[in-house]
């Protein structure tokens, strides 16, 4: 996404945006030394056959899932020194879902692979991963991969479609293939999503729904960027059906033409609340927004209708951020919105936004200081406002990217798992990042764990461990019965336990993921605003 030179006009109406104040920021100093850990210990490991481009994970009785970045070819990426012999020598070994028996966390095992035709198909990734453990459903996201950072072969969305594939987990380690479904919005236009939500109606425990990203740089507000929808009768062999939709490009000053937000003003993703009566949106260079769902949440869209949401914002747009379109000449160590998260703290007026910013070899204004953390006050929801930055050493002026990592390395923020006074984020090349956020205007590092890297794998992430650092953690962490479960990118499945600050509030975790409302999420949500 080429940075554009914009015109005198949308100056004029970079000023006109709302400023926002950026709030004190602290610095965590480790994380981004590979075989290098504080307040973390690990429990177990395993390297998923070194395959590499290792994707989501999601949880079901003593079992892990684990999904596939990459795809079932034998293309070589940019930058593979096989790729100049023959570019299709690369081998993709067990490109499907990996299950994983963690009965023993300090010992997790492969026991089984979901293949073809489902899973490992070439030019397909199996991206995104969520389980309904009540019905023993397990989700599957499948969308074409890229043929730059991921290794795959070039196509398109016709050549690699894309769908939300469903599987009965009655035998957790053969699972059996339901149905799909294929995102299509209300006017009758497929469209790709990106990233999910799983959430449970807390008032109705056979009622559920997906809130899905959907991205899109497209200004007609017929046209989502999000989709709800409801598979409540999925498991028992039902259709999926749409409730709710909403694009909100049409309000973003200049966004008729995609060229003055670098083409990349969409919906990147979201997180309901846990009753659901507001989503929190992190709108890559529209930064953060409040959404109201509340009438999706409480079944009040009648039946067979679908809900705009195009009119449903609690924040007005434009959004109150730290860098958008017209003004924003690159991620600078100013900042420049690329928002990938947004999360409210449960039980607590309060959010956490993260940029994912990749390396310069994806977009020449990448690269370093690459993507950070931001806490804000969300009292109010129509005045969202930043109260506390937390960054690496990576993330600062202190630090020279060194030959390699501007290029082909994120040090950046990325899947958060949220407690009251604990984040958990997996950041990228800094390793998985324990933040102190009991006072969220001054969020301190409590520890971080960098995993050792494995010697070798098929195949390196062409974006992200090309580099130097061969650190990828990527993942939502999954904490059950006090352990932390994360996915590397590369190097594999990791166990963890957190012994630092509020190690308690982990330790008394029973269920709780950063992408559904299942487990612990309800208890400590209690006394959360709607």
């Amino acid at each position: 996404m080429k940075r554009l030179v914009v015109g005198l006009s949308l100056l004029v109406l970079a000023l006109a945006l709302p400023l926002v104040a950026l709030g004190d920021v602290t610095v965590g100093s480790g994380g981004g030394t590979p075989g290098t850990s504080l307040n973390f210990t690990l429990v177990g490991t395993n390297p998923l056959f070194s395959r590499g481009m290792n994707a989501a994970l999601a949880l079901y009785d003593h079992y892990a899932y684990i999904g596939n970045r990459t795809d079932g070819s034998s293309t070589c990426g940019l930058g593979d020194p096989r790729r100049s012999t023959d570019p299709n020598s690369c081998p993709h070994p067990h490109p499907g879902i990996l299950i994983t028996d963690i009965a023993d966390p300090s010992n997790p095992s492969v026991v089984g692979e979901i293949g073809t035709p489902y899973a490992g198909q070439v030019g397909i990734t199996t991206r995104e991963l969520r389980v309904w453990p009540q019905k023993k459903l397990l989700m599957v996201m499948t969308f074409r991969c890229s043929s730059v950072i991921h290794a795959c072969p070039p196509g398109n969305d016709a050549t690699f479609p894309f769908d939300i594939k469903f599987f009965d987990l009655s035998d957790p380690v053969h699972p059996t293939f339901i149905s799909s479904y294929v995102p299509t919005s209300a006017a009758g236009l497929q469209v790709k999503p990106h990233e999910m939500y799983f959430w449970i109606d807390p008032k109705n425990p056979d009622r559920a729904l997906l809130w899905l990203s959907t991205p899109s740089t497209s200004v007609n507000p017929a046209r989502p960027n999000m989709m709800i929808v409801d598979i409540s009768a999925v498991p028992s062999g039902g259709s999926v059906h749409e409730l709710a939709e909403g694009n909100w490009n049409q309000f973003f000053p200049g966004a008729a033409n995609p060229a003055n937000y670098d083409s990349d003003l969409s919906l990147h993703s979201m997180t309901p609340s846990f009753n659901g009566a507001r989503t929190y949106l992190a709108y890559l260079r529209g930064g953060f927004g409040v959404l109201d769902t509340s009438e999706v949440a409480n079944d009040q869209v009648p039946a067979g209708t679908v809900e705009s949401l195009n009119d449903k914002l609690l924040t007005p747009v434009p959004f109150p951020t730290w860098g958008t379109g017209p003004h924003c000449d690159g991620h600078t160590a100013a900042g420049c919105s690329e928002s990938h998260s947004a999360v409210p703290l449960p039980g607590r007026p309060f959010a956490l936004t993260i940029d994912e910013v990749y390396g310069s070899f994806t977009t020449p204004s990448f690269g370093w200081p690459w993507g950070w953390a931001r806490l804000w006050n969300i009292a109010q929801p129509r005045r969202p406002h930043t109260i506390g930055q937390y960054k690496l050493l990576q993330n600062t002026s202190a630090y020279t990217p060194a030959p390699g990592e501007n290029e082909f390395t994120s040090y950046s923020s990325h899947n958060p798992t949220v407690l009251r006074n604990l984040i958990f984020d997996s950041w990228h090349s800094g390793g998985e990042q324990a933040i102190d956020v009991s006072d969220p205007g001054s969020p301190v590092q409590a520890g971080w764990f960098s995993p050792t890297p494995l010697a070798s794998v098929a195949n390196e992430d062409p974006a992200l461990s090309a580099g130097p650092n061969k650190v990828v953690v990527w993942s939502f962490p999954i904490i059950r019965d006090g352990l932390i479960y994360v996915i590397d990118i590369r190097n594999g499945l990791y166990v963890l336990r957190y012994t630092g600050p509020h190690a308690d509030e982990a330790a008394g975790i029973s269920f709780l993921e950063g992408n559904s409302n299942l487990g612990d999420a309800g208890r400590l949500a209690k006394s959360a605003a709607p």
